[in-house]
């Protein structure tokens, strides 16, 4: 269900805004996307989950807040981070 050290380095790499860059928004939204993908295929098998169902609605609203920031900060870098991670809104 979680994501493995070599896959969190490699979305850190690609999301990063400059080098050692591990907590920009951008990077934090892409790595719970990641984490939002691979629960929702759990849930996806194992639909009586509802304590897995509840950390995923946590995630999503993480997510969210995230976006709205980087929404009112810098419209430019939303946009440009919904489109590559390939969300809607």
């Amino acid at each position: 269900m979680s994501i493995t050290a070599d896959r969190k380095q490699a979305i850190v790499k690609e999301y990063a805004t400059k080098s050692g860059d591990t907590g920009s928004p951008e990077v934090q939204v892409a790595i719970l996307s990641e984490r939002i993908r691979n629960l929702t295929e759990h849930l996806g098998a194992h639909n009586k989950d509802h304590h897995s169902r509840r950390g995923l609605l946590v995630m999503v609203g993480q997510r969210r807040r995230l976006l709205d920031y980087l929404k009112r900060k810098d419209n430019k870098r939303y946009e440009d981070l919904i489109t590559r991670l390939g969300l809607r809104r």
